[in-house]
């Protein structure tokens, strides 16, 4: 992990809840950085001193701190020295600070690498029972104004399982615009406290999901927008046939002519036509 003649930024992934899920590797990373950048030095100091490991420099690195730590990231790694970031829970970059660290290491020409581990984005979907081939993640919503609106129909029409993060003291007020923007029908599974004692997933439609007291950091996870480009139902098939029988055309021509217009498979088409016929006969 050292000697590197630039250094290595390692991006260092941290317990969501339950501290056995942080790796041996993780250790041997922390205990071999010179500097390590945190969101808060008395959290990390509680995971360090629980794991036994001394890393001779800690800075902090949030939303307000994260340029000037960024300087100081770039100084230690331009002396061949390794720098970890970690976050306060999970994997540091991900709607959390590091973002901007890792771009500018980056283009300073320095290694960037990670140890991966707990994901609460990761865990929640895939508990959820919903999609996972295809996935967005949106991290937590804009609060209020036309940017709340804008993003909601986004997720509605989105086609994709979403995935979003929510404080508590905000939870219901976003399952009440999730209903609004998608309706009471839109499956979703909301978890809380993921990996801890009180580990707990809601799973349901939007318009029967109860909460109860909010507890804890939310994940919810939201079942894309029903795909429009499904082929119509026999019943919508059937009543194509009627309207272009009734025109005059032969079931040929009206097979033809649903076929092409709904994407159903010529043989179906032709087989309910068949069977609209049958009581002519």
């Amino acid at each position: 992990m050292r000697g590197s003649p630039t250094g290595t930024l390692w991006l260092v992934a941290t317990p969501i809840g339950n501290l056995g899920d942080f790796p041996p590797r993780a250790s041997e990373v922390l205990a071999s950085v010179e500097l390590l950048c945190c969101e808060d030095t008395r959290r990390t100091g509680v995971l360090l001193r629980h794991f036994g490991l001394r890393v001779p420099r800690l800075a902090v690195c949030n939303d307000y701190t994260e340029l000037a730590c960024s300087r100081d990231v770039l100084d230690v790694l331009a002396t061949g020295s390794d720098v970890a970031l970690v976050s306060d829970a999970g994997t540091p970059g991900v709607s959390d600070p590091g973002e901007r660290i890792v771009r500018e290491a980056l283009d300073a020409g320095h290694a960037v690498s990670a140890v991966p581990g707990p994901s609460a984005v990761i865990m929640a979907l895939t508990i959820s029972g919903l999609p996972t081939s295809r996935f967005v993640f949106e991290g937590f919503l804009p609060r209020k104004g036309r940017e709340r609106s804008e993003r909601l129909a986004e997720i509605s029409s989105e086609s994709r399982t979403t995935v979003i993060y929510e404080a508590p003291h905000r939870i219901e007020r976003t399952l009440h615009d999730l209903r609004s923007a998608l309706g009471d029908a839109r499956m979703v599974a909301v978890t809380r406290e993921l990996t801890k004692l009180h580990e707990e997933v809601v799973r349901g439609p939007l318009g029967e999901v109860e909460v109860g007291t909010p507890r804890g950091e939310y994940v919810v996870v939201i079942s894309g927008a029903p795909d429009d480009d499904a082929p119509p139902d026999d019943d919508s098939v059937r009543r194509a046939l009627r309207d272009a029988l009734e025109r005059g055309a032969s079931t040929r021509d009206a097979v033809a002519e649903v076929t092409a217009a709904t994407g159903r498979a010529k043989r179906e088409v032709y087989d309910l036509a068949v069977a609209l016929r049958e009581p002519e006969r």
